[in-house]
């Protein structure tokens, strides 16, 4: 086998990494898609009063909503504002590493949601008539997901930093 061939390989070939963009992407969507099954579960088991599918409620007519489709179609809507979420922190915050700027983060975006996008969803009462149990769990659902955002999306920054830190120093030790 000649060398041309065994280059030509699969075996041999090298996998592309992926590009910074894409890996946000990826981290918004299965967090927005992570959070919000984990979100279904606390409705399940009565933590919180908010269903998932509350996102469906202003937009879609009938029952199916409430079904298994509608979840589904919530979880993959919730997976796209995921994403939303992801590019805006590593538009503003990826430098920051540090898990408490993921937290802070988390913060935000419940007060965004539930003050200021409160009135786009008439089934979810204000925070001050939410029971303490819901507003903690959603709380909590928002911090971890801004720490898992946050914290991955900062991880990846650095790493591609310091791959790129390392490719300039690498020519330089050959001369």
């Amino acid at each position: 086998m000649s060398e041309n061939e065994n280059q030509e390989l699969e075996q041999n070939k090298r996998e592309q990494p992926m590009s910074f963009m894409t890996k946000v992407i990826i981290t918004g969507f299965v967090g927005g898609v992570l959070w919000s099954m984990i979100g279904l579960f606390a409705y399940i088991f009565h933590f919180t009063e908010i269903s998932p599918n509350v996102v469906l409620q202003p937009w879609a007519l009938g029952e199916w909503k409430k079904g298994v489709l509608g979840y589904i179609i919530s979880f993959i809507l919730l997976g796209l504002f995921g994403i939303g979420a992801a590019l805006i922190y590593a538009a503003t915050l990826k430098k920051f590493r540090h898990y408490w700027i993921g937290i802070i983060y988390g913060i935000v975006l419940w007060g965004v949601v539930f003050f200021l996008l409160n009135p786009m969803f008439p089934s979810i009462k204000t925070v001050t008539k939410l029971t303490l149990d819901t507003n903690i769990t959603n709380i909590c659902l928002y911090i971890l997901f801004g720490v898992f955002v946050g914290y991955s999306i900062s991880f990846e920054h650095s790493e591609m930093v310091t791959q790129k830190q390392q490719q300039q120093d690498q020519p330089s030790a050959n001369r």
